[in-house]
C-alpha cells in the first residue's frame, strides 16, 4: 500500500509541472491511485476491527469460564514483570 501511495503522489508531483491534455491524465490516475490506496486501507481497519471484535469476544468468554485460572495468571504475569522492572 505504501508503494501504490509513492506512486500516486511522484505521479502528481509530475503532473504539477506538466500542462494540457497529459497533466490532467497524470493528475487523474494519481488520484485514481490514491482512492485505490484509502479503499485497501479501509478495508483492512474494517477486518482489523472483526477480528479484535472477535478476540474480545473469546476472550470474555475464556474468562467466565476459567475466573481462577485467569487470576493466577494475570498474577503470575505482573509478579514476573514486577521482578524484571526490579532489576534495573
Amino acid at each position: 500500500m505504501q508503494t501504490l501511495v509513492k506512486d500516486a503522489q511522484s505521479l502528481l508531483t509530475a503532473a504539477a509541472s506538466l500542462t494540457g491534455t497529459k497533466a490532467d491524465e497524470l493528475r487523474e490516475r494519481g488520484m485514481h491511485m490514491l482512492d485505490a490506496a484509502l479503499g485497501k486501507g479501509s478495508q483492512y481497519k474494517d477486518q482489523a476491527m472483526v477480528k479484535g471484535k472477535e478476540l474480545a469476544q473469546s476472550a470474555d468468554v475464556y474468562v467466565k469460564d476459567n475466573p481462577w485460572r485467569t487470576v493466577a495468571v494475570a498474577a503470575g504475569a505482573g509478579l514476573l514483570l514486577g521482578v524484571l522492572l526490579g532489576r534495573k
